[in-house]
């Protein structure tokens, strides 16, 4: 089911585990981990904008805006998700969706479920089970009121850089994914990991 709210994919990483550099712009399959991000979010949501430091003309061939940090020195995951409220409220949306770039196989009826499942919170956060800790919150993936876009700010200018800090202020929502067969948020950080969603890759499309 699609929704007109806007997205924004947080690519702003430094990617350190992987030896630096773009991870979605690594191959998987027959395409890259974003290519994979962007068709699974596009027919869930409106407009996508990426989140990116550095030159955008890298990532010319995905057709998206690219918006750049506002908080400088990578100020993790938050700062891009500021950076997508200001471009969607430039826009006149009230809401904006974040995913990570570097997990292809999240759920297809993501937003969906988050906009159902937040209740009466004003954010809410994607969570999957973990076999040894439990419910584990998934915090780049997200559901964001723009209206906290200046609180967000100031709190990264005080130097808040944890999510899940700054959400719990708010009484953000976990809404849980469960019951797949493979793990949706699985994410690439290591050379190892990205061997492992191309394995995933071709057995979710040997399923097909």
């Amino acid at each position: 089911m699609r929704s007109q709210i806007p997205a924004v994919i947080l690519a702003g990483g430094l990617s350190s585990r992987m030896g630096g550099g773009d991870k979605g712009l690594l191959p998987l399959g027959d395409t890259t981990l974003l290519g994979h991000v962007i068709d699974r979010l596009r027919p869930q949501v409106g407009d996508m904008v990426l989140n990116a430091n550095g030159d955008a003309s890298r990532f010319d061939a995905y057709g998206l805006p690219v918006v750049a940090d506002g908080i400088a020195d990578y100020a993790g995951p938050l700062a891009g998700v500021l950076a997508g409220m200001d471009w969607a409220a430039e826009r006149g949306a009230t809401h904006i969706v974040s995913v990570a770039a570097d997990t292809p196989f999240f759920p297809t009826d993501l937003v969906a479920r988050l906009g159902q499942g937040r209740g009466d919170a004003v954010i809410a956060l994607a969570a999957s089970m973990d076999p040894k800790r439990g419910q584990v919150r998934q915090p780049t993936f997200g559901f964001w009121p723009v209206a906290l876009r200046d609180d967000l700010r100031a709190a990264l200018q005080d130097g808040l850089r944890k999510v899940v800090i700054w959400t719990s202020r708010h009484g953000a929502a976990e809404v849980l994914f469960d019951g797949y067969a493979m793990e949706p948020f699985f994410n690439v950080n290591t050379p190892e990991d990205l061997e492992q969603a191309r394995a995933m890759a071709a057995c979710a499309k040997a399923i097909k």
